[in-house]
C-alpha cells in the first residue's frame, strides 16, 4: 500500500549501497509487485526479503531479529497513519524505531526513537545510517522505546488513563447538573 511508503525505504536504502543490513518487508497487498520490481532495479533484491503476511503470534520472534524498525508512513489525501500497534510491539520488544510524522507515529514514539519529515528520503537515510554506526545509540533507543512502553501503552496504563478520562467527564457533569452549587 503506497500510503506505508515502503517505496520511500527502499530509496533511502539504495544510499547505504557497502554497509551491512538487510530488509525483512512484512505484510501483503496490491504494492508487493511493484516493491519487488523497484528493489531489482535499486539493485537490492538480494538484500530485501519479502516475508509477506504474518501471524501475530509469530512477530515476537521476528522482532528478536530485528536492529531497527522503520515506519516510513506517508499522509495521502484519504489516509493518515492512526496509532501504530507495531512501532509499540517493537519497542516492547527493545527494538529502535525510527517512523515519518505522518498521522500518530511522533505521538506513538515520543523521545523513543527517530522521525523524519514524510518523503524526505535523504533524513531517514541519515536516520539509518546514524543507528548502524551508532549501536549504543541503537541500544539507548530500544531501552528507552521498552521504558516509554511500560509507562504509557499497557494494558494496565491504558486502563487508568481510560479511567482518568470517564472520572474527568463525570466531575465535569456533576458541575454542570442543576443544584449542584
Amino acid at each position: 500500500m503506497r500510503e506505508k511508503g515502503a517505496d520511500l525505504l527502499l530509496n533511502a536504502l539504495a544510499n547505504l549501497r557497502g554497509q551491512d543490513w538487510h530488509l525483512h518487508m512484512v505484510g501483503g497487498g496490491p504494492e508487493r509487485a511493484a516493491l519487488e520490481a523497484q528493489a531489482r532495479a535499486l539493485g537490492l533484491a538480494e538484500r530485501v526479503h519479502f516475508t509477506g503476511l504474518l501471524p501475530s503470534l509469530a512477530m515476537p520472534e521476528l522482532f528478536q531479529r530485528l536492529d531497527v524498525l522503520v515506519v516510513p508512513s506517508r499522509t495521502l489525501p484519504n489516509w493518515k497513519e492512526q496509532f501504530g500497534r507495531v512501532i509499540v510491539e517493537a519497542m516492547a520488544s527493545q527494538v529502535a524505531v525510527i517512523g515519518s510524522d505522518s498521522g500518530a507515529i511522533p505521538d506513538v514514539i515520543g523521545e523513543a526513537g527517530l522521525i523524519f519529515p514524510e518523503e524526505d528520503v535523504q533524513v531517514l537515510t541519515g536516520h539509518l545510517r546514524h543507528l548502524m554506526h551508532d549501536p549504543a545509540q541503537r541500544q539507548r533507543l530500544a531501552q528507552q522505546g521498552r521504558q516509554r512502553v511500560e509507562a504509557h501503552f499497557t494494558q494496565a496504563q491504558v486502563a487508568r488513563q481510560t479511567l482518568a478520562v470517564y472520572r474527568a467527564m463525570l466531575a465535569g457533569a456533576d458541575q454542570a447538573s442543576p443544584g449542584s452549587d
